[in-house]
């Protein structure tokens, strides 16, 4: 029914999603159980680098919402990254499929639906798998990033964090888990106490649980992962004949190691913050990254880890990069991270125990007030595909809250054949630049050649006797030249120890720990 100015419910709701410029079409609004074609539900792309959340319990239609997204993205010339937890998207390489459902979902969105194919990159996270594998070095790692994989406590961070420093200064490359093995395991021994004890505030004891925790590692797969050649992030920002590259990311080996999963997409936001400059509010962002299973990021996670979190998600808006996490509930971000999420996409939440029916009443209190929708009802009697979604206009000003029927994607909505998966792998150039693993020498070959050395046996020497004690007359003190005025001088003495401190750094770490560009990829670049 209209109101006093002539507009449905829905016409209203949908006014408020009114762009200019660019923007992904979502779907169309809802009101009372009726779909309403012309009431369009959409994201300026401006907007994007504001972030956002997929939320909404299994089966619920979140997947297609990230491959609609993502095809749109790609479309407008938007690279897009996706971790492919389920390995269920790889059909975004593949034109859809015209189906009963795809018409029905096509004639309630008013989409001029086309069967469309993108340009796809599949990787792997290491591990035997039919994509590209890629790699990161534990030295660009970080001991941060590293330590919420092999899940240390807060004195094991230190600890290992003061272990990568010694590693740094020594000039002995970490590149893979064996370097931190042969290091850590140096320093535990009778050759190394020395160096243990230099160190400061490292013990033995705290060594070996890392050390431990180190083997599990390797022990679960992770030692494919780390090791060389690296992944240069920038690979992820490419465009195929004016369509954004879509970047699959396949766990393989990695599926029951969700720390080392979580951790690494928090690893290439953080190399994608250290080198790209700032860019400030553009037309459309530069590359969009959904952080799929984003829970998994946060569980058991130290406060430090999860202020850089903050932090990282704060400042990366002005780098044009977007991000949307995904997970089941909302609860699962914290809130200091939920504050900077733009636009929300909330599907179907479920409420039978008395923890979901809180996780319900805490998403509720989220969203803008509306005298459309009883959310708390709305949010438990969504369909499949349907959303209640809320984002940030053009101006930068919360949209009105709208039960959404979500667009249906254009690619094929089901796995591609392994076959064809690895044919199109092999294909990429990327396969030629990462597909080989590269084991140079660093810290453990350079610690074993070290032990393996015998200690040279110093030749006898012809030592000549005294010569007769001659005194000297006395001689008059000279006056010190202006060099060794200057050379004596406290502010000098100052200056010669700070250059010294920075000359002998030889790694320089970023926001997570990680190995900043300067000392690092541009390195290996020039």
């Amino acid at each position: 029914m209209a109101d006093d100015t002539g507009q449905t419910p829905a016409q209203r709701i949908a006014a408020g999603y009114a762009v200019e410029g660019g923007a992904l079409e979502l779907g169309t609004v809802v009101v009372d159980g009726q779909v309403d074609a012309e009431a369009r539900v959409r994201i300026p792309l401006a907007m994007l680098n504001r972030h956002g959340l997929v939320a909404g319990a299994t089966g619920t239609g979140k997947t297609k919402t990230l491959q609609a997204l993502a095809g749109q993205l790609s479309d407008a010339g938007v690279p897009v990254f996706l971790a492919d937890v389920k390995g269920d998207l790889s059909g975004m390489a593949r034109p859809g499929e015209e189906n009963a459902r795809v018409q029905t979902r096509v004639k309630d969105t008013g989409d001029d639906w086309t069967p469309t194919a993108y340009p796809v990159e599949f990787l792997s996270l290491g591990g035997k798998s039919s994509a590209t594998p890629i790699r990161a070095t534990l030295t660009q790692f970080g001991p941060i990033l590293l330590s919420k994989v092999l899940d240390l406590n807060d004195t094991q961070e230190s600890t290992l964090g003061l272990i990568f420093h010694w590693a740094d200064q020594r000039k002995l490359p970490l590149l893979d888990t064996k370097d931190l093995r042969a290091v850590i395991q140096h320093l535990t021994s009778d050759e190394g106490k020395a160096d243990l004890k230099g160190i400061g505030g490292v013990s033995s004891a705290t060594a070996g649980v890392i050390l431990r925790a180190l083997v599990n590692l390797e022990a679960a797969g992770g030692d494919d992962f780390f090791g060389e050649p690296e992944f240069d992030p920038a690979d992820l920002m490419r465009q195929v004949d004016g369509k954004g590259v879509v970047t699959l990311l396949e766990l393989a080996d990695q599926a029951g190691n969700p720390r080392l999963f979580s951790t690494f997409l928090m690893w290439l936001l953080a190399e994608l913050f250290e080198d790209l400059p700032e860019a400030g509010d553009l037309d459309k962002p530069k590359l969009v990254f959904f952080f799929d299973e984003a829970h998994l990021l946060f569980t058991d996670a130290s406060k430090a880890f999860k202020e850089r979190i903050e932090q990282t998600v704060k400042l990366i808006r002005s780098k044009g990069i977007g991000v949307f996490f995904c997970t089941q509930l909302p609860t699962d971000i914290p809130n200091a991270v939920l504050s900077q999420l733009g636009a929300r996409v909330q599907h179907a939440l479920r409420a039978f125990t008395p923890e979901d029916q809180a996780a319900l009443a805490k998403t509720v209190k989220t969203y803008p007030n509306t005298k459309d929708y009883d959310i708390e009802e709305a949010l438990t009697s969504l369909g499949t595909g349907e959303a209640i979604v809320t984002v940030l206009s053009e101006r930068g000003a919360p949209t009105p809250v709208a039960w959404t029927r979500i667009r249906a994607p254009r690619s094929m909505m089901a796995a591609m054949p392994t076959a064809d998966v690895t044919a199109a792998a092999q294909a990429s150039p990327l396969h030629g630049k990462y597909g080989t693993t590269v084991d140079r020498e660093s810290a453990y070959e350079r610690l074993t050649a070290r032990i393996a050395e015998p200690e040279p046996t110093p030749e006898p020497q012809y030592v000549p006797p005294p010569p007769a004690y001659e005194p000297e007359p006395p001689r008059e003190r000279e006056e010190p030249g202006f060099f060794e005025k200057a050379f004596d001088s406290p502010v000098v003495k100052s200056f010669l120890r700070s250059a010294a401190t920075q000359l002998g750094r030889e790694v320089t770490r970023g926001i997570f720990g990680t190995r900043t560009r300067t000392t690092s990829r541009t390195r290996r670049r020039s």
